[in-house]
């Protein structure tokens, strides 16, 4: 009885390995492709963004991404996460009359929770924000000009800016019960003060958006009539539409075509590293109609071909010089700010490959998208005429050959997922190494893997150690490890990530910075 079990349970597991192959994943995503970029033409004055990272795979033509997790939006553990604020999501949507956001989920349902809780409290605590910063701008304007409050209406008006009615209500999906909606509002008002509390930039929303945010779903079962949709300037509110990309019909579904059989797999771009192959959104974007017509057998050889050439290209990238721009843009409170665009294309979209913050006149932190592009670290440098000396933390080391060894460091930091403790080991000759460099006048990059979650930590550890709170370097001198809490720690974080839109810091890797700076134990770090 136990061999006819383990029979059974073998035979399950060959027949789901076979279902959830390589060639049925790319077929589902670029199936589901072709509903995407439908609804896209629908609103085509609405820039189209991408919930990093299952999202990504569903279009070729994505401005933008963001970063809401599904799990801050599962029941009874709803969050309103200052580490992943979104708020170039709310400026773009304030700029461009709204945005589209598309994500997927594989566990039979019609939206993930990301779309179904975690962005309606996002677009209400923001909304909640800016109402409140907007009537302290009104009181003050009566203390200090004696108006009345009806002269508040009349000049929100003519300016454009926000109404008395400004809605602050949370809107969920209909598919969410009343009673989690109620758990959910009562918990409104504390991510609201935590919001405003974090330092970040409230009056730069409230300036950029008009009308309040407000979310509306759309799945591969929603019912569109194409002679009755509505024009983004007649809504009333700033439309954030999520866009499910997969179909819930069922977990898997036998298709047939002319020339193949195929199996369909919702949310088919999750979890890629379990069937990618090393195969990511842009490599399958550059070869979608090779990779589809390849069928299911030749599929996984066309992968491999495609990766391992696309490695080679990246490898011998380095004898060429990254094409790198610079614009500078002034800040108020003395502040600038440098973004460094590679211009190459990815996706159909400008791949960000650096951002920059200056702190002052003694020095600049940088980070790097990317050391995944096999560029020297002098050609950097020359491209980049404000960088001096090289941080690299990440895994894959830079080509270097700068005149002074004392310009470049490599601290290969492995993910919090893999080593718990690696950043906590090297970040004190990750500090040191920016001591010396910034005390000398040098401007410093810092770059890692991916540029979004160990290069942003050790910038935080940075700018928290060495930089005052006005954000000018001091070589340490006001820093006191006792007096930093983790809402300091986030008030930062806030900071850095208003310049890198991108950022993805883990819990794991947060928490060791936290543990370096207040010289305390491992702990959480929420």
């Amino acid at each position: 009885m136990e061999d006819e079990r383990l029979s059974i349970y073998r035979a399950s597991r060959t027949i789901k390995r076979r279902d959830n192959s390589l060639y049925n994943a790319l077929r589902s995503i670029y199936e589901d492709s072709i509903f995407v970029g439908e609804i896209a033409q629908l609103w085509p004055e609405l820039p189209l963004l991408a919930n990093l990272r299952c999202g990504l795979w569903y279009s070729s033509q994505f401005q933008s991404s963001c970063y809401f997790k599904s799990t801050d939006g599962h029941t009874n553990n709803w969050s309103f996460n200052t580490s992943r604020l979104n708020l170039h999501v709310a400026v773009l949507a304030g700029q461009k009359g709204g945005c589209i956001i598309v994500d997927s989920t594989r566990k039979g349902k019609r939206f993930p929770d990301s779309m179904s809780k975690t962005i309606p409290i996002w677009t209400c605590v923001l909304n909640r924000s800016i109402k409140n910063h907007r009537m302290r701008v009104h009181e003050v304007g009566i203390q200090v000009h004696g108006h009345e409050s009806n002269t508040y209406c009349q000049h929100t008006e003519d300016t454009g800016q926000v109404l008395p009615d400004w809605d602050c209500s949370l809107h969920l999906p209909l598919w969410v019960s009343e009673t989690e909606k109620t758990a959910i509002e009562e918990r409104l008002d504390v991510w609201t003060k935590q919001l405003e509390s974090s330092g970040a930039d409230i009056l730069s929303l409230a300036s950029s958006l008009k009308k309040p945010l407000r979310p509306l779903w759309i799945s591969q079962k929603t019912v569109i009539w194409l002679n009755e949709v509505p024009e983004c300037s007649s809504w009333d509110f700033t439309p954030i539409i999520l866009v499910s990309a997969s179909s819930s019909s069922g977990n898997f579904q036998h298709r047939t075509t002319s020339e193949f059989s195929w199996n369909y797999i919702p949310g088919a771009g999750d979890d890629e590293e379990s069937w990618a192959r090393g195969l990511s959104p842009s490599l399958f974007w550059n070869h979608v109609y090779d990779l589809i017509n390849s069928g299911p057998e030749s599929c996984n050889q066309k992968v491999a071909d495609i990766v391992e050439k696309d490695r080679v290209y990246r490898a011998q990238r380095g004898q060429n010089a990254p094409q790198i721009s610079i614009k500078h843009s002034q800040l108020s409170g003395g502040f600038s700010t440098f973004y460094a665009e590679e211009l190459k294309m990815e996706c159909g979209i400008p791949c960000i490959a650096n951002e920059a913050k200056s702190f002052g006149d003694n020095g600049q932190i940088f980070w790097l998208g990317s050391t995944n592009l096999a560029v020297s670290a002098t050609q950097i440098a020359a491209n980049v005429p404000d960088v001096d000396c090289i941080l690299n933390c990440g895994t894959e080391s830079l080509s270097v050959s700068l005149d002074n060894p004392e310009k470049y460091l490599r601290l290969p930091i492995m993910n919090s997922k893999l080593d718990r403790f690696s950043l906590l080991r090297n970040m004190p000759s990750a500090l040191n190494f920016a001591k010396i460099n910034l005390r000398r006048g040098k401007r410093l990059l810092l770059c890692c893997n991916s540029g979004e979650d160990i290069s942003i930590c050790v910038s935080l550890a940075i700018l928290t150690s060495l930089f005052t709170d006005e954000g000018l370097f001091d070589d340490g001198k006001s820093f006191d490890h006792t007096r930093i809490t983790k809402l300091e720690m986030r008030k930062r974080l806030v900071f850095i990530c208003k310049f890198a839109v991108n950022a993805r810091p883990s819990r794991g890797n947060l928490r060791q910075v936290f543990n370096f700076i207040s010289g305390g134990s491992v702990g959480s770090f929420p």
